[in-house]
């Protein structure tokens, strides 16, 4: 991925145009794309995530997600670069020289997204614009709990769907039910604790037709429910 390609993306989550002030965003965007995740942090610093893909659709894997943050020039934190997955499963990402939001977020929408572009052989694009509507939109953000290295931790929890009322969503009707979940936490390092999405079978009793999540390490998380 290229400089530019990643400063696109970036601009397109944070909903970067001039019209468009910190102010004016929903509390699901602030925290989201806006939040300094990384001012508590003390560089050089790792995080450490795994990554789990499962589900009846194809076969899963177990993986790792690792962010190496060092000191920028001036000392503050930080300048970011990742390794996410391994292997053939990687996704090439460039160093960003500057990173206050955690970029594991817009990291995981990216591998995301290439996912659901290939599985619906829709636009990349598309995709990022129906995910930042429904963050702007539709979230639904609720006070949690969450266990982090042997103590419970306070936590928020942004859910969003944003494949159900699209008007598209015959093209790929299958995963239209997809669900994001996001957990952040103050209170551990980096401030993301947890990113889930899962799709569900028609069949209530079925297995979920693809579910993937990438949780900090120390943090456990029960499976994630099929909607309502």
């Amino acid at each position: 991925m290229s400089r530019i390609t990643t400063f696109l993306l970036v601009a397109t989550f944070m909903l970067a145009a001039p019209a468009r002030a910190a102010d004016d965003m929903s509390p699901a965007e602030r925290a989201l794309f806006v939040t300094n995740q990384l001012a508590t942090l003390r560089p050089p610093a790792t995080l450490n995530y795994g990554f789990r893909k499962s589900g009846s659709l194809e076969e899963g894997f177990d993986d790792r997600v690792t962010m190496r943050l060092s000191a920028k020039p001036d000392g503050a934190c930080c300048a970011a670069a990742a390794d996410f997955l391994s292997g053939p499963r990687r996704l090439p990402l460039p160093e960003i020289e500057s990173a206050q939001g955690n970029p594991v977020i817009l990291y995981f929408l990216e591998r995301d997204i290439r996912e659901m572009e290939r599985l619906t052989k829709g636009k990349a694009n598309y995709f990022r614009k129906r995910i930042r509507m429904a963050v702007f939109q539709g979230a639904q953000i609720k006070a949690v709990s969450v266990p982090y290295q042997g103590k419970d931790v306070s936590a928020q929890q942004i859910t969003v769907t944003p494949y159900v009322d699209d008007p598209l969503r015959e093209r790929f009707a299958k995963l239209a039910n997809k669900q994001y979940v996001f957990t952040l936490s103050d209170a551990v390092p980096g401030g993301v604790y947890a990113i889930r999405t899962r799709i569900d079978a028609d069949s209530a009793a079925a297995a979920p037709l693809l579910a993937e999540e990438m949780l900090l390490e120390g943090g456990t998380l029960p499976p994630l429910p099929r909607q309502p």
